[in-house]
């Protein structure tokens, strides 16, 4: 699979609001984009720092992924999302390549970007999206 490079890093955190103000006040974040992903049980945000993008994700209730990660280890690095030129391309190639999937097909995600996820297990304990345009 081709990659164009990391999209962005995903943090889970448990105050989406608090996260904001820590990453703007400490780093000159900027909000760049803000939506909640009901389908995925996050509130989202996207934080652009010195160029790069962060993710903010906070759960919006314990019984979702973010919500459970939250609750086996606290806040902090979730996943790392490369961008693709086509996500169904790229998890043909991933599970072809024998990477345990997430997502078997893309979904919706922030800014309505296509969307999935592989298996951490699949990259050394690394949770991993994979995103392209719409």
């Amino acid at each position: 699979m081709t990659t164009r490079g990391i999209h962005h890093l995903g943090v889970a955190v448990s105050d989406l609001d608090e996260a904001i103000g820590t990453y703007a006040r400490l780093l000159g974040g900027t909000v760049e984009h803000r939506a909640a992903l009901p389908d995925q049980g996050v509130y989202a945000a996207s934080l652009l720092v010195a160029g790069s993008r962060i993710e903010l994700l906070a759960p919006d209730g314990e019984d979702t992924p973010v919500g459970r990660f939250l609750a086996r280890r606290g806040p902090g690095m979730h996943h790392v999302a490369y961008a693709v030129d086509d996500v169904a391309a790229a998890l043909s190639e991933l599970a072809g390549a024998g990477a345990e999937l997430i997502d078997e097909q893309p979904r919706v995600g922030l800014f309505g970007l296509q969307v999935a996820f592989v298996h951490p297990d699949a990259v050394h304990g690394v949770l991993t999206e994979v995103v392209s345009p719409a």
